[in-house]
């Protein structure tokens, strides 16, 4: 190696912005198992790289001994004394062994080594990159489906869709842009490896604050979100501004806003409700299209009875009991739909 090597590391330095001092220690370590490999060596030995010519020596290493049990590794007293008088008892004995041919195989080293510091280094900025944008949502290229799993393209890495994260009966197609979330971002041996989802309560959330500027703006708050993906959303709003229209802000001007939501999310449907401290009111609206005639609430256990017209009974519990089941988890709260005439009876 030569000053030209030292000169591309320079660059290196520049470019990728990995120190040239990290990359040379790396290369004086990695050199000393080559050393080993190729000359069957057992001994001791330390590589040093001159930091402005690039040539490269091998030095071999003995420990200073009274007495000489491994002459390998070790060296008596008296004879390093006779090559420096300065030596004593631990000290460390070195001697140049640097093999002729030793700079094309350093050569050879170098540019595995430096191949594989840019690309930890560009796997760590990768990491750093996305690491701050867990919970955050991302548009990406649907690239392949494999096994069940969609990765997503988005652009220096992809990210994995697995089956649970999916919507149902959401169809990718290869090449089609889609907007995910970032569940998670995790560092392996193989660089970041992004999972993301498109049946995460987030997605619905990051979607409002892309579509709703007062909700971008904290204008509106966000209280609480309950999904079953690809199917219905709920969720719950409060205006910081009495001037302020919490659910009208959310649907936008003829629900051009939600309208927008729905189509990203294949037309799941999304009701979106006044939040309110008050639970009674709070619940009403959560069984939202249904109409209530009355609720009552007990603070202690959490739960509540909803009563509502024969003809809405169904409407309130919905298909297979979602409509309840989105409400109950919106709320927090435990409840119990009756229709009239079942009150009436018990």
């Amino acid at each position: 190696m030569n000053t030209e090597f030292i000169e591309a590391l320079e660059q290196i330095q520049k470019d990728k912005g990995i120190s040239k001092e990290v990359l040379i220690d790396a290369l004086e370590a990695a050199l000393i198992s080559s050393y080993k490999r190729n000359f069957g060596t057992a001994q001791n030995v330390r590589v040093e790289i001159d930091r402005d010519s690039g040539e490269v020596h091998v030095y071999s290493q003995k420990r200073v001994v009274e007495e000489v049990e491994d002459d390998i590794l070790e060296i008596q007293l008296q004879e390093a004394k006779e090559i420096d008088p300065n030596y004593g008892i631990d000290d460390i004995y070195e001697r140049e062994v640097t093999p002729r041919n030793f700079g094309r195989i350093a050569a050879q080293t170098a540019k595995q080594v430096v191949v594989q510091r840019i690309r930890e280094a560009e796997r760590g900025l990768v990491f750093d990159e996305f690491i701050n944008r867990e919970s955050d949502i991302i548009t990406g290229t649907v690239e392949r489906v494999s096994k069940g799993i969609v990765y997503i393209n988005l652009g220096k890495i992809e990210a994995a869709l697995g089956p649970n994260e999916q919507m149902p009966n959401e169809e990718y197609v290869h090449g089609a842009r889609i907007k995910t979330y970032i569940v998670e971002v995790k560092k392996t041996t193989k660089g970041p490896q992004i999972t993301v989802s498109r049946t995460h309560p987030g997605l619905i959330k990051r979607l409002f604050e892309l579509e709703v500027p007062e909700i971008h703006d904290g204008v509106v708050e966000i209280k609480s979100i309950s999904r079953e993906a690809g199917s219905r959303t709920k969720i719950a709003v409060e205006s910081q501004d009495e001037n302020v229209d919490p659910v009208g802000a959310c649907v936008g001007p003829k629900g051009a806003r939600v309208q927008s939501i729905v189509d990203e999310l294949k037309g799941e449907k999304i009701d979106i409700i006044k939040y309110s401290k008050d639970p009674v009111e709070f619940i009403t609206s959560a069984l939202s299209p249904a109409k209530v005639v009355s609720t009552e609430v007990n603070l202690q256990e959490k739960t509540a009875k909803v009563i509502v017209p024969d003809y809405q009974l169904s409407l309130a519990i919905g298909k297979e009991g979602q409509n309840a089941r989105l409400a109950a988890k919106l709320t927090g709260w435990k409840i119990d739909i009756k229709s009239e005439s079942q009150a009436k009876s018990e």
